[in-house]
């Protein structure tokens, strides 16, 4: 057929049109419009033609086209393809800008503000969106299920859920989609109690949960500790026989562990038939965080056996388990396949900092922290409270000063390891002047760190009762660790009438930390109060608990070897003794006497003595 007898037959131009795919074809197409003297043929498969092009590819052809071409409410067709061709290619702001320039004969249809909502939600203007959906509303599309769908997404996507929620109470019609977009959006806006109460919205509308909603219910019982909930989701996993992808399995490790349920985190992570990154560093953090360092470095182990290269996620478990067990030579190792295999990155750089002060190499904490040339206020916090661990105030205060001649300003976290530093070197004008540097010029408000570190400094310097009158001075009854830091200090320097008196506080507040418990008892015994002691003694026992006595850890040669108090259990043990027999001998010397009214039992002196001398600080040095 010759091709101008085409231009008899719009219809079948039409299909022709509408099923090319070929960019050649149409431009040919387009040519034989051009030069055919049928111009209103040409006015009436425009909007076809700027169809086919935005199908093919050639956004520019077919805006030129639509831009050329008489307009009318039909055409919007074509316009929706150039809107639908921007987003696909990655150019949301593209399809913006189509939108904006729509001529004015042009009416936008569900499906144009549906593509300009959604072209706002990859961009996250939120400002653009609302202007959509403006114009939305005065067409007539409200309370459009697509257009309020793509208005949901771009609300809970970009952390507006206040208007997600009130988008969501106007639809008519809610899919999974609909309420996973909610879930989700809280989850990820920091709100997983309102994402749970989405959750049971859901079950009341009478939807089930898919893959989508139950990871994010997960993430929000990690969040909040609602484990009968995650419990719950679990159970109805297992009755209707989900898919148990790597995901949902991981976060449901993730739920259990972070709520201290190893067991079951344990359970479901072993019978996990793929796992990848993510679902190690859940169950390895999550351990090392709650003082299981040894399981942590043991799975840390065995995630190399099984052939994973550990990402920052378990690298930072392992090296928080070298931190709380003090192996340095093995966190020297695990730095060491950092710099082979990782980027030291902020986060794995301030652990590996965190890990070297707290294994007792401040040096190597200090170089790594010298080196690092790009410091967020995480690491400054972190140096600032390594120094205060190892006793140098002053070293953390001169670092505070440098951190704000770098224009980074003090935060909450900053100030609780600064003066922490100041009250563990004993600096109590430089922690009063900065603690109210911090509520006056910072205007923060003092939580419990601050307050127990400053309450710490003065108790410990014999200001106990300048300690108890800025406690007076407070708005918000003091904790049970801000008492006890005060009780402290009553009983070191035997203020033993305000410390009768906080201790009574402390009882009030029922504590249930037996080595609490065991202070206050401490207290009584000091002042001579043994009716109190007897009935704190007993409440300890109604209890059901143990103090779990102190221990102290040294490492030689890459051994971990631990003391408690008298512990004979090592097999060096005679050769510590007699260590500690010389030790105890030249510090007599000069001038060394046993602090014995430290001991808080009725035994004999001589006795006292053997307990302090072989306390585990003097076991391990030893």
């Amino acid at each position: 057929m010759h091709p101008f007898s085409l231009l008899d037959d719009p219809r079948r131009l039409r299909r022709l049109l509408s099923s090319c795919a070929a960019l050649r074809t149409l431009t040919r197409l387009h040519a034989l419009l051009i030069v055919s003297s049928s111009a209103s043929s040409h006015h009436i498969l425009s909007s076809c033609l700027a169809t086919a092009y935005a199908r093919a590819g050639d956004l520019a052809a077919a805006e030129s086209t639509l831009a050329t071409a008489p307009t009318s409410p039909s055409s919007i067709a074509a316009w929706n393809a150039l809107l639908a061709a921007h987003s696909r290619g990655a150019s949301p702001d593209e399809a913006l800008r189509v939108f904006r320039a729509l001529p004015a004969a042009v009416r936008p249809d569900s499906t144009t503000f549906t593509l300009a909502l959604s072209a706002c939600a990859r961009l996250g203007d939120l400002a653009a969106g609302e202007v959509v959906r403006d114009r939305a509303s005065k067409a007539g599309y409200r309370n459009d299920i697509f257009v309020c769908s793509s208005l949901l997404n771009l609300y809970a996507k970009w952390g507006a859920m206040d208007d997600a929620v009130k988008v969501l109470d106007r639809m008519r019609k809610r899919d999974r989609v609909t309420w996973s977009t909610m879930v989700t959006g809280f989850v990820n806006a920091g709100q997983p109690v309102q994402a749970i109460e989405m959750y049971m919205r859901m079950r009341e509308d009478g939807l089930e949960g898919d893959e989508v909603v139950i990871v994010g219910v997960m993430q929000a019982c990690a969040a909040t500790g609602h484990v009968r909930m995650g419990a719950s989701v679990h159970g109805y996993l297992l009755r209707h026989a989900m898919r148990m992808d790597v995901v949902i399995s991981t976060s449901l490790v993730d739920m259990y562990a972070k709520n201290g349920l190893f067991d079951q985190a344990r359970r479901v992570f072993e019978l996990m038939p793929h796992r990848n990154d993510v679902s190690w560093s859940a169950l390895i953090s999550q351990l090392a965080q709650y003082g299981n360092a040894d399981e942590a470095l043991g799975l840390f182990r065995q995630m190399q056996v099984s052939g994973f290269q550990p990402n920052s996620g378990p690298v930072v478990g392992a090296l928080l388990a070298c931190s709380d067990l003090g192996l340095l030579k093995l966190g020297k190792s695990i730095h060491g396949f950092i710099l082979r295999s990782l980027e030291l990155d902020r986060m794995v750089g301030t652990a590996v900092i965190d890990m070297y002060s707290k294994c007792g190499s401040l040096a190597s904490a200090q170089m790594l922290f010298d080196k690092v040339v790009s410091r967020d206020l995480i690491s400054w916090n972190v140096m600032i409270a390594c120094f205060g661990a190892h006793g140098r105030g002053r070293d953390a205060l001169s670092l505070f000063q440098e951190m704000k001649k770098n224009k980074e300003r003090p935060d909450h976290a900053t100030f609780a390891s600064l003066l922490s530093a100041l009250s563990h070197s004993g600096l109590v004008e430089e922690g009063k002047f900065w603690f109210d540097c911090m509520v006056n010029d910072y205007g923060i408000e003092p939580a419990e760190k601050h307050l127990v570190s400053i309450v710490d400094l003065l108790a410990r310097s014999g200001l106990v009762e300048e300690a108890n009158d800025l406690l007076a001075s407070m708005h918000t009854r003091p904790t049970i660790s801000i008492l006890v830091a005060l009780l402290s200090g009553c009983l070191n320097n035997k203020k033993l009438e305000l410390g009768e008196s906080t201790a009574e506080k402390i009882l009030e507040l029922q504590p249930g930390d037996v080595g609490v418990l065991a202070l206050v008892s401490n207290l009584y015994a000091a002042a001579k109060n043994w009716d109190k002691v007897r009935e704190v003694r007993k409440l300890m026992k109604d209890h059901g608990s143990k103090k779990v006595p102190g221990c102290s850890s040294i490492e030689i040669r890459g051994a971990l070897h631990t003391f408690v108090m008298e512990d004979q259990s090592h097999p060096q043990h005679r050769q510590i003794l007699r260590m500690i027999s010389k030790l105890d001998s030249e510090m007599r010397k000069i001038g060394y006497v046993p602090k014995t009214e430290f001991v808080y039992h009725d035994l004999e002196e001589g006795v006292k003595e053997q307990l302090l001398s072989r306390h585990s600080e003097r076991l391990a040095i030893c």
